[in-house]
């Protein structure tokens, strides 16, 4: 029987949102206090989280960045742009994980606030790839950043990344 099927793995779904304004990305810094607990302590990431069992991705990309920096956006400005595979991600939990890609235009005028997981900063597009993010996600951070849809699946062996495979959509 498939493990998924069986219940011995759990697929997680979850989105990644890329927020964008004047070429910059607003990227969160996961350096809250509790760090023992946070898996993705000291990294940089977009914003997002897990969906919730009532929503579709979108939504859960407009809520997700709704809680974690303010920014109430309307929803048909959450513009898809990819799908990631991150198989036992969380080798502990036994999960993969399975992330919606979204970008968003934010307006000039629209003020960020901080969140608990970390403190938030507009970092230019060419000053991306230098922050300390995850492996794998300097494998598909250039084509969020080109605006390029994709597709990829990334596997990791604790914080690396064993095999990878990206394909840009056209």
């Amino acid at each position: 029987m498939n493990p998924f099927e069986s219940g011995a793995r759990k697929a997680i779904p979850a989105v990644l949102v890329y927020a964008r304004r004047s070429g910059r990305v607003l990227m969160i810094h996961r350096d809250a206090r509790d760090q023992a607990s946070d898996y993705h302590s000291g990294k940089w990431n977009g914003l997002g989280g897990k969906c919730e069992p009532d929503e579709s991705p979108r939504q859960t990309a407009k809520r997700e960045l709704r809680e974690e920096s303010g920014l109430d956006l309307a929803e048909e400005s959450f513009r898809p742009l990819g799908v990631l595979q991150f198989p036992n991600f969380k080798a502990h939990k036994s999960e993969d994980w399975l992330a919606f890609v979204f970008t968003v235009d934010v307006p000039d005028a629209a003020q960020v606030l901080g969140g608990p997981e970390g403190s938030l900063h507009w970092i230019p597009d060419s000053d991306v790839p230098s922050l300390a993010l995850w492996k794998g996600d300097a494998l598909f951070l250039p084509y969020v950043l080109a605006q390029r849809p994709f597709i990829g699946t990334i596997w990791y062996e604790g914080e690396e990344v064993s095999r990878h495979w990206i394909q840009v959509l056209s």
